[in-house]
């Protein structure tokens, strides 16, 4: 097995000036950068960091020309090395997949092996790609609240952030653990899709966003998981219960931290920071264990819209914007 002609790829180029543009392009194997493994992917997904990528935004795109997308998985066709196989199913990650280097929205990628991971045995292709990254920083995050003691009987944890693609795993994983989760949103009409998908209650945007300053607030949450950095990060912290956990992933509300160092020094709380892009591939893979195991969720399906290379243009606009709930996954 192997490329069998030319392909199509989203690719992101410079036009004039400091002006992108992106299309679909027609590319052959010679066109993709050197590496062990040659993958044919059947899924890939859609991330904030996605989009920007598709921008030509220079924090995510490297270099131009450029294909964005950095989820990838599918069917090893080529391999120089030994640990693949040509059939085998895999799952493509990396720092440097979808920003330094060429990514997933490709129908065939080569890359170098350690960017290559075998699919766990309990997960299919389909709904590795609905985690992706988002579902893996959620699993990340959770399994650093456990590891700082933050257990269901110590009382709520907070999701902010709770209609994107890491707050919505992360609400439906907690319920699952049996976390009493309240959920932070803006979309306040998205309020009984977050209580079916297992938070106890939904708190509106503004409520996680005191401007006061005082330097603590009332004690409130066992742990939270912040998607959104800013001033709802530094409210957060200012309300966490003695000896809490708060992870840290986004900054969408901004990149600014001002708060004291009383919640530190007076409540023992800990920050702590969850970047999915460069940990090790044996952290990375024990991680996808516990996703395909005890961290699986159920309901997938109704919280995913589907589409194909052609298609995907609106939904980075709509990502960019604020206006995509739930998942978005690519289908070759």
């Amino acid at each position: 097995m192997s490329i069998d002609g030319d392909f199509k790829c989203l690719m992101v180029r410079k036009t004039s000036g400091k002006n992108v543009a992106r299309s679909l392009e027609t590319i052959t194997a010679s066109d993709l950068p050197q590496g062990d493994v040659t993958v044919k992917l059947l899924y890939s997904s859609l991330n904030y960091k996605d989009a920007l990528g598709a921008t030509g935004h220079p924090g995510v795109a490297m270099q131009l020309p450029h294909i964005p997308g950095i989820d990838g998985g599918g069917i090893v066709v080529e391999s120089k090395d030994p640990y693949f196989k040509t059939g085998d199913e895999v799952l493509v990650f990396h720092a440097k997949f979808g920003t330094a280097a060429f990514g997933a929205y490709s129908e065939y990628v080569r890359v170098p092996a350690d960017w290559v991971y075998p699919l766990p045995a309990k997960l299919r292709l389909r709904t590795a790609m609905i985690y992706g990254t988002a579902g893996f920083t959620a699993a990340q995050s959770i399994d650093q609240l456990e590891r700082h003691g933050v257990t269901p009987d110590r009382g709520d944890v907070l999701v902010t952030g709770a209609t994107g693609g890491v707050g919505t795993f992360a609400v439906k994983m907690l319920a699952k653990l049996g976390y009493q989760v309240v959920a932070v949103t803006g979309k306040t009409d998205r309020a009984d899709w977050l209580k079916a998908n297992g938070a106890r209650e939904v708190v509106a945007r503004h409520e996680m966003n005191d401007t006061s300053s005082r330097p603590l607030l009332s004690a409130r949450w066992a742990g939270a998981v912040d998607t959104v950095g800013g001033n709802p990060l530094a409210t957060v912290l200012r309300g966490t219960k003695l000896h809490g956990c708060v992870t840290a992933c986004g900054l969408v509300a901004g990149h600014e931290l001002s708060l004291t160092v009383y919640p530190f020094i007076l409540r023992g709380v800990t920050l702590q920071g969850v970047d999915s892009a460069n940990i090790s591939y044996a952290e990375r893979t024990r991680i996808w264990n516990r996703l395909a195991d005890e961290f699986a969720v159920d309901g997938l399906d109704d919280m995913t819209t589907e589409t194909n290379l052609k298609g995907l243009g609106p939904f980075i606009d709509n990502i960019l914007n604020g206006q995509v709930a739930g998942r978005v996954i690519v289908s070759f």
